[in-house]
């Protein structure tokens, strides 16, 4: 791995990290930042199509104001860089936990692709596997 590489990975963390937080946190303004313009999301379950940064705020607004909403978590496994692009693309698993209990309701793996825009990276697109 390359120093640029390691960064890059360390970077992407960084964020899915601060992503995380503001997931729990029902922080829609720390959400944002963090989704492209035009980012993609979609749904493990039903693989509904959310498409570009208003229409997942607005799903996640919706969300936050669920009297037992659940928390979504996602932890990466590994993130490739692209070294012709300035692209990433991380694999990982996810879980839903009930704000209530904490009890984890729903899981499975994901994939999300990463572009670097000046000097943040941002997730372009989000693909969802339920697996329980």
């Amino acid at each position: 791995m390359t120093a640029m590489t390691g960064s890059t990975e360390l970077s992407i963390r960084l964020r899915r990290a601060a992503f995380n937080r503001a997931l729990a946190e029902a922080d829609l303004a720390a959400i944002g930042p963090v989704l492209a313009p035009n980012a993609v999301l979609v749904a493990g379950t039903d693989s509904a199509v959310i498409t570009g940064r208003k229409a997942q705020l607005q799903a996640w607004k919706r969300e936050f104001a669920a009297p037992s909403r659940m928390v979504y978590v996602r932890m990466p496994e590994t993130i490739v860089v692209s070294p012709i692009e300035p692209i990433a693309l991380e694999h990982g698993k996810w879980r839903g936990m009930s704000s209530t209990s904490g009890e984890e309701v729903t899981s499975g793996d994901y994939t999300a692709k990463w572009r670097k825009v000046g000097e943040d990276w941002v997730i372009e697109a989000e693909i969802f596997l339920t697996l329980a």
